[in-house]
């Protein structure tokens, strides 16, 4: 594989990127790395033609660019999330997709923390009415002490069981919904398993961690945010089509709850007039929660291993389709 040469074709490449570790990851390997900038569809089709291997970040890679794809083996995301990659596609065509679903564990989860004492303390509204000069406390209440308050945990992946972990350390109660996670990991973490209704019922926050599938788009709706407490905070740093943006907005103006933090929105980059942008009760992020300088650089690189892996013969560290392995036979890595 030294001498033989192969296309790595990285989609979505901004200016300050230096792809140093990719670069060096793959070049000794007799890889070439192919910058590119992906807006469109027809974008991905152009840049992926003789591509052995595509590192996609934000660029849709649908079935009609995968149809395109003739001598691509494997697509790897750069990120915890797959929803932009059409796996069915991909597996009919025998190409791989592999995600990075533990580089970020500890940025998401510290972002979560952030967003739910932020949200419990009124940080934003009390920034704002000091530097208007008002010196008092008439916005504080209600609120209350969160030692001792229920943060609720939608999914229960390796960053959802992080933040419990975070959250326990200042006395929160923890509770969980998570049908494919059993009792005895909810145990091991000590956070009590509850049906969603009732973690939306109990919980002062809510912290949404599932990904994007056809079964959770929209899972938050109009009826979720009526469940919850009139004084419950909505925290979401999963997928942005999770929530019914509409209902959301609906719910914060009317005080069905009390405020959000978001670091995810329906669509990205949103639209100027977005009414969450004028909301005092809401904290927004730009999809950011996974960053850290050492977060990237990690990121990086393991994407770049898992495309070596796979040139190897071994499977990705974290397979997204995994019905491939009915068709293709590699080792284990």
């Amino acid at each position: 594989m030294n001498k033989q040469r192969f296309r790595v074709v990285i989609t979505d490449v901004y200016p300050t990127d230096t792809l140093e570790p990719e670069r060096e990851v793959l070049e000794p390997l007799g890889a070439q790395v192919i910058p590119c900038r992906c807006v469109t569809e027809q974008d991905v089709i152009e840049a992926a033609q003789g591509a052995d291997a595509l590192l996609v970040r934000e660029a849709k890679v649908s079935a009609r660019v995968i149809e395109t794809l003739d001598q691509c083996k494997v697509i790897v995301c750069c990120g915890v999330g797959t929803d932009h990659v059409d796996l069915d596609a991909a597996t009919r065509k025998s190409i791989i997709v592999a995600n990075e679903p533990d580089y970020c564990v500890e940025e998401v989860s510290n972002h979560v923390m952030c967003f739910l004492l932020a949200c419990a303390k009124k940080l934003q509204r009390l920034d704002a009415v000091t530097r208007q000069g008002r010196w008092g406390y008439d916005i504080l209440s209600p609120m209350g002490p969160i030692q001792g308050e229920t943060l609720g945990l939608v999914a229960f992946g390796s960053i959802a069981r992080r933040v419990a972990q975070k959250a326990q350390a200042f006395d929160l109660n923890t509770v969980g919904y998570d049908p494919y996670v059993s009792a005895e990991v909810f145990e091991t973490w000590k956070v009590e398993s509850v049906s969603l209704e009732e973690l939306l019922r109990r919980s002062d926050f809510v912290s949404s961690h599932i990904p994007l599938t056809r079964e959770t788009v929209h899972l938050f709706g109009e009826r979720e945010f009526r469940l919850m407490k009139p004084t419950a905070y909505f925290l979401n740093t999963s997928r942005g089509k999770v929530v019914d943006e509409a209902a959301l907005i609906r719910a914060l103006r009317e005080g069905w709850i009390a405020g959000a933090a978001l670091d995810v929105l329906e669509k990205e980059p949103s639209d100027p007039g977005n009414p969450l942008f004028a909301m005092d009760n809401v904290i927004l992020t730009p999809h950011s929660a996974y960053h850290s300088d050492v977060s990237w650089k990690r990121l990086c690189r393991l994407v770049a291993e898992d495309v070596a892996r796979v040139f190897a013969g071994y499977w990705p560290r974290s397979l997204a389709n995994h019905t491939i392995k009915e068709k293709l036979t590699l080792l284990d890595p």
